[in-house]
């Protein structure tokens, strides 16, 4: 885990931030369980990304697709938020963080008490119709085996409320309108190599704003530069953030 004195030097500029915003990747619900899925063991290393979470797949063979959406499902299963989710919560309740921006689709940073969240990629305990637009609860009744499942309404099948391979990425509006004034990016759980995640930090640091990284170790984003000032604070989320959460709201001996 990061140092007593880096997480000093964390709180500080989350203190001085005129406009904080975190940005939150798989990293953060690994510690809740969730696989990573491009870790080894992974979903992609059963199901071919290429093949089964695609828009082409669910419209052409939505059966097939199913087959991935019940095992992303199945992953989420007992599931819930951890530290590192309740941390971000308790800083925007603190009037510390502007809001959350994920690339997420477990709905935790909501479970833990986050208002402001926009879920980039949609999220997993919904379902939606693609022809009439309906829009409702994920029951686990359609993570069993059988056919896809159908809109009560339209008729058609249903997919995840997620984005697939092939779709726009969902609340870009909403994210630029979180970045604007933006000058500390708190990135968890992610080294935002993937676009258009990958764009966030570069806008805010060309914007003359810095990253606070928390990650297990150095990523691809710590190479590149953090901007002036910034900061990587290297350990598991859920020990860092409400170690910094704790030190910015004047909780220091709670420190982990």
């Amino acid at each position: 885990m990061a140092s007593r004195e880096e997480i000093q030097k964390g709180a500080d500029a989350l203190r001085r931030a005129r406009r904080a915003v975190a940005l939150t990747g798989a990293g953060i619900s690994v510690e809740s369980g969730v696989p990573d899925f491009r870790s080894p063991g992974g979903l992609w290393e059963v199901y071919d990304p290429g093949t089964y979470a695609t828009l082409f797949c669910f419209l052409r063979e939505p059966e097939r697709a199913w087959e991935f959406y019940r095992a992303l499902g199945r992953t989420l299963v007992g599931k819930t938020f951890n530290p590192a989710h309740a941390a971000l919560a308790e800083l925007e309740q603190a009037g510390r963080l502007a809001g959350v921006i994920t690339q997420n689709v477990d709905g935790f940073h909501q479970a833990a008490g986050s208002r402001n969240v926009v879920e980039m990629h949609g999220n997993h305990h919904q379902l939606q119709c693609l022809s009439c637009g309906w829009v409702g609860p994920l029951g686990p009744e359609v993570l069993e085996p059988g056919p896809a499942p159908r809109c009560g309404d339209c008729g058609h099948p249903l997919k995840p409320n997620v984005v697939l391979f092939q779709e726009d990425v969902r609340g870009m509006d909403r994210a630029e309108d979180l970045l604007e004034g933006c000058d500390l990016l708190l990135v968890a759980g992610t080294s935002a190599q993937v676009a258009p995640a990958a764009w966030l930090p570069r806008r805010v640091i060309a914007a003359g704003g810095s990253v606070l990284e928390v990650n297990l170790g150095p990523t691809d984003l710590t190479a590149e530069g953090l901007g002036p000032g910034g900061l990587l604070l290297a350990g598991q989320a859920g020990e860092t953030l409400p170690a910094l959460a704790a030190q910015v709201n004047g909780r220091a001996q709670e420190q982990v």
